[in-house]
């Protein structure tokens, strides 16, 4: 029931403490936003305040499907799908009811250095789950529970952990292609967090007592949609989300937080003729922070875009897209952002497709890098208002063959592409002035650091082969990537690695199914973490 498990299993795409990286992107930074994009049914689910993903929040035990978009995606998507999006597809009823129950439970094992082991009884990890979908005529309910509780392997940092989630879809009887509903997702959490291990060598998974602190925090999303489409028409989208983010530290009530926020976005698209589609969309978001932690401020986020799809002949079909978006905070306004993006995909052969793409991005600072101002022990965080905007930009070729051998079939896809990104931001811990007093102290600061290249490939496969009742199926992966820091007055790259990147990354899992049985094995590799 862990997201990052997930993503974990994706090739390219891994998740470090909560942040998810997709080719060497964001690592973990405290209060710092992400850089891929998470959205449940289409809809964005970062919170107002940090700009992170509530991974704990995700209703993973209704998940259909895991749609994933490698590399910038912010015509569509906007600011924070700097280096890709992960949709999370939830499940609709269908004419039969349908009910699953799901528990688990694991233990963690001992570190190999034995001096990092602090514990003397085992630590373990338990989950279940709920969720039972069903029809009533043209209306469709789906109701889904989950609890987890996690000993965790790093002294002060256990969870408890609750969500329930509703959904309602009513199918017009009347109107051919009419379609409306809501969801509501909620949850709570009760978790230690913190900021600093103990130390390196036998406090490496103790966290340091100074900055651990207790942490109660609520989530709801509340999403109302309505679409209309038909196959010789167009379609209309429109889909609201309502999201309310608490974070409640009763031992350190000047960390606390609310957030508020309001997203909604309209989406028509139309077939012109039998060769091309035009896709157009506004949307907006608003958000509302309380916090002694950040201060109290507003934001408001204007977009309009529109993309084309054009197939000049039957083999071949290119992509064109633009974005512009504006963004306010507080009384202060950013520049207009125009973002490009285009694409082509050509079937060379029956099985065989190739495609090339290229994309900007863009991240608004999120309003914790800017204001976030606190002390924790003996750590402090600056405040960085005038921390700027990260850009950047993905190119990509690739080529997909299919494959199938008597009862055998499945595919492999080979990628090769290119990142430039520029002012990314990092927490870093230098010496810093006392926003009110003036005074030097150490502490730690969200600040434009970077300009990076990342270069890559990967490869990835799926097999599927049906022998009798028995159906296995053989997938994996291997991403190489070389994520180094670039100067912009040379053109050349440093040779300095990014932070909290690795260079080799692979997977393989192999799993069967006979009847009502199901059987599988997955084996992970990665390489070492490059810099820190």
């Amino acid at each position: 029931t862990d997201a990052q498990e997930i993503l974990n299993k994706t090739p390219g795409i891994e998740v470090m403490d909560g942040q998810a990286s997709v080719r060497g992107g964001s690592g973990f930074s405290y209060g710092a936003g992400s850089r891929v994009m998470a959205l449940i049914d289409g809809l964005p689910m970062l919170s107002a305040d940090a700009g992170n993903i509530k991974w704990q929040f995700l209703p993973l035990e209704n998940i259909s499907q895991v749609e994933i978009i490698k590399g910038a995606s912010s015509v569509l998507y906007g600011s924070s799908a700097l280096n890709g999006i992960i949709n999370f597809r939830q499940q609709d009823a269908s004419n039969i009811p349908e009910t699953r129950f799901y528990a688990e439970t694991g233990i963690y094992g001992n570190p190999k250095n034995k001096n990092w082991k602090w514990w003397d009884s085992p630590r373990f990890s338990s989950a279940a789950s709920l969720s039972h979908l069903r029809n009533f005529g043209n209306t469709s309910l789906g109701i889904s529970t989950s609890l987890l509780y996690d000993n965790g392997y790093r002294r002060l940092n256990d969870e408890k952990l609750a969500r329930v989630g509703i959904r309602l879809k009513h199918t017009s009887a009347k109107v051919e292609g009419l379609s409306y509903g809501v969801n509501l997702n909620s949850g709570f959490t009760e978790k230690q967090d913190f900021v600093l291990w103990e130390d390196g060598y036998t406090g490496a998974l103790k966290q340091s007592e100074s900055t651990a602190v207790l942490l109660h925090g609520d989530f709801l999303t509340i999403d109302p949609y309505v679409s209309y489409g038909r196959t010789d028409r167009a379609r209309h989208d429109l889909k609201v989300r309502m999201q309310s983010t608490r974070n409640r530290f009763p031992d350190s009530e000047k960390n606390n937080s609310d957030a508020i926020s309001l997203y909604s976005e309209y989406q028509t698209s139309k077939k012109m003729g039998k060769r091309a589609v035009i896709t157009v969309g506004i949307s907006e978001s608003y958000g509302r922070i309380s916090s002694n932690f950040y201060g109290d401020h507003t934001s408001l986020n204007l977009a309009g875009y529109t993309q084309a799809e054009y197939k000049p002949v039957s083999r071949l079909k290119t992509t064109a897209g633009l974005r512009l978006e504006k963004h306010f905070l507080d009384r202060d306004e950013d520049k207009l952002v125009p973002v490009f993006r285009t694409g082509l995909n050509f079937q060379a052969a029956g099985f065989t497709f190739i495609r090339m793409s290229f994309g900007q991005g863009y991240r608004f600072p999120s309003i914790a890098e800017k204001f976030a101002s606190t002390t924790l022990g003996s750590v402090r965080i600056f405040p960085n208002p005038d921390v700027q905007s990260e850009t950047g930009w993905n190119s990509e070729i690739g080529i997909k063959q299919g494959l199938k051998l008597g009862n055998i079939n499945g595919q492999v896809d080979f990628a090769a592409f290119l990142t430039r990104n520029n002012r990314l931001i990092e927490y870093v811990f230098s010496i810093y002035p006392d926003p009110v007093t003036g005074i030097p102290d150490f502490g730690f600061m969200a600040t434009n650091v970077e300009q990076s290249r990342i270069l890559g490939f990967e490869i990835e496969f799926l097999l599927n082969m049906i022998t009798g009742m028995v159906n296995t199926a053989l997938t994996g992966g291997y991403t190489f990537v070389s994520p180094v820091e670039y100067n912009e007055n040379t053109n050349e790259a440093t040779g300095v690695y990014l932070k909290y990147r690795r260079k080799h990354s692979a997977s393989l899992n192999v799993s069967a199914s006979w009847k009502k049985f199901d059987i599988g094995l997955s084996v992970f590799a990665k390489s070492k973490i490059l810099n820190i």
